[in-house]
């Protein structure tokens, strides 16, 4: 990412800081936890780190393992040295309002920052600034993809796509799904990715552990007419792609048929729905609509999608608990499935960014429907 780029990020958050009177704001990369935001607000992706972000000022604390990575990422003043003085900085420079992020904080670690700073203004008599929770503030700002990040997500589709039909060609009885999931891997690094999902696994799941809908690759070999749901997505420049596709060994059964032509269904009629101002709640129910008048309603047992990004899931959702309106420059799945116990599953996934007049997907190029190989 430019460094035009990061510093145009940056002014918007100190806008949002100026609506929510913020004087400052403060952001911790402890051990990878928030790296994300890090990233999306800096450039820089190192797993440890400190932001303290003013009107004038944007300073990045971190270690000397960074030195040359941080003057290579990112346009803020850097600080390298053992430990983050972040009470040190917000206390001389008398902030009156200080924001932060609860939601991806330790408990000791806030405690620690407002006790050293509440320390130092004593010393000085002078008061403690408050302290606001801005956990909202840069995942407001990251829920709209712009081009340049729908892009990103574009190539990284392409890079699975074919990668996951490579796989295919070889893929026979007897491969394992740890197999399928270690050649997967190798073709997306062939492609170029950086790595499948950032902090994830993928999902190979045949025969009757279709119906588990998070299943992790196990030494089970495929069989003669197991339907595999292969749920996976590349790493580009951080932003990830989610794809879930099904192929069947050798052959498929009726009911394998069927439910396959419900999901394509459903999913076609979701993203039909999906444009700014649509709630996520409605477009779930137009998916679970089509599969519960099928007779499967106890079946599709989670929400129809998620937000897409640096993060694997962010906001907004589409289910049947959620409160989120559609905008333009979301970007989310639409993932319909339908697990049966003691058989198997089967789910369909591609991922859409909401335009003005609608959406536009940024997976799909080829057939959704059930492939048979080997």
């Amino acid at each position: 990412m430019s460094f035009e780029a990061t510093n145009a990020r940056l002014n918007k958050l100190r806008a949002l800081m100026n609506e929510n009177g913020m004087d400052a704001f403060v952001l911790f990369v402890l051990e990878r936890l928030n790296s994300e935001s890090c990233r999306y607000i800096s450039g820089f992706d190192g797993s440890s780190a400190a932001l303290l972000i003013d009107e004038a000022r944007a300073f990045l604390f971190t270690d000397g393992r960074y030195q040359t990575q941080v003057a290579e990422q990112s346009p803020f003043t850097p600080h390298i040295q053992v430990g983050f003085p972040i009470a040190d900085f917000v206390a001389e420079a008398g902030y009156a309002s200080v924001g932060f992020e609860s939601q991806k904080l330790y408990h000791g670690v806030a405690l620690s920052m407002f006790k050293g700073v509440e320390e130092k203004r004593a010393r000085g008599a002078r008061p403690a600034p408050e302290w606001k929770d801005a956990s909202d503030l840069i995942p407001s700002l990251r829920r709209t993809k712009d081009a340049g990040e729908a892009e990103t997500i574009r190539r990284a589709a392409r890079i699975a796509r074919k990668a996951y039909d490579t796989v295919l060609e070889d893929v026979a009885a007897g491969m394992t799904e740890s197999e399928f999931e270690i050649r997967l891997l190798s073709e997306i690094k062939k492609g170029g990715g950086e790595k499948g999902w950032t902090h994830d696994g993928f999902i190979v799941a045949s025969g009757a552990r279709g119906a588990m809908c998070h299943a992790r690759p196990t030494q089970k070999a495929f069989e003669p007419g197991d339907v595999v749901t292969v749920d996976f997505g590349v790493t580009v420049e951080g932003y990830m792609c989610d794809i879930t596709r099904n192929f069947a060994v050798r052959c498929a059964d009726k009911k394998a048929l069927e439910i396959d032509k419900i999901l394509r269904k459903a999913h076609a009629a979701a993203a039909a729905a999906l444009k700014p101002g649509a709630s996520g709640r409605d477009v779930d129910a137009v998916a679970r609509k089509i599969i519960v008048e099928a007779g499967y309603e106890k079946n599709f047992v989670h929400g129809l999608g998620h937000g897409l990004g640096l993060e694997v899931h962010e906001s907004p959702r589409l289910s049947f608990l959620t409160r989120d309106v559609l905008k333009a420059g979301d970007v989310v799945t639409v993932e319909p499935g339908i697990y049966i116990e003691g058989w198997g599953g089967l789910r369909v996934e591609d991922d859409y960014i909401i335009t003005e007049n609608g959406s536009e997907c940024l997976t799909l190029s080829d057939d959704q429907a059930l492939r048979l190989v080997g």
